[in-house]
């Protein structure tokens, strides 16, 4: 069963700001982070498949991400690789995104294998237990630091590098699968 309208008005007002912040870090200009948030929310209010609202934020980020990229692709500058469209993530960390993903280039084929690895990470993070799943997208997906994220929510930085490693080591081994299929 899908989320009501009433459910999924509460999470655009929950996560509207969130979603706009981390999609102005990843294009060129307010009016195509808006443009593209409100492609975003429409395609969420009109079709989205999420049951409830743990899944919808992470839905939210896994469109957004689909939605940068295709704007990319569309100005055909996107030659960015993953690590340019997830953000900027600190050098000191153990385990980090660019660890789990192969680094592929323009190429239509090379785009359409990343959108299916991004579509097993958003399966993945579903799994996650939410203390983990919330670390890792506000670190990876939002580029938030450890250090804001440990004032913001009384949890130090250890137990959170803990949390996002336990998240990593998940997603690692479900794309495990799918790299040898891909083989």
């Amino acid at each position: 069963m899908q989320l009501s309208l009433e459910l999924k008005q509460q999470t655009i007002e929950r996560e509207r700001l969130r979603l706009l912040n981390f999609i102005k870090g990843r294009v060129s200009s307010l009016e195509d982070a808006e443009d593209i948030l409100q492609e975003v929310l429409f395609a969420f209010v009109d079709r989205s498949p999420v049951e409830t609202a743990e899944k919808a934020v992470a839905w939210l980020f896994s469109v957004a991400r689909n939605k940068i990229i295709d704007k990319y692709r569309k100005k055909n500058i996107f030659s960015a690789s993953i690590d340019q469209v997830i953000g900027n993530v600190d050098q000191d960390e153990p385990i980090m995104m660019k660890d789990i993903l192969p680094d592929l280039g323009p190429d239509p084929h090379e785009v359409y294998l990343q959108n299916v690895i991004w579509e097993k990470i958003v399966e993945a993070l579903e799994e996650l237990p939410s203390n983990q799943r919330d670390i890792f997208i506000q670190n990876e997906l939002e580029g938030r630091g450890f250090k804001e994220i440990s004032e913001e929510m009384g949890i130090s930085i250890n137990t959170l590098l803990s949390r996002k490693r336990y998240a990593v080591l998940a997603l690692r081994e479900k794309l495990e699968e799918l790299y040898k299929d891909m083989q």
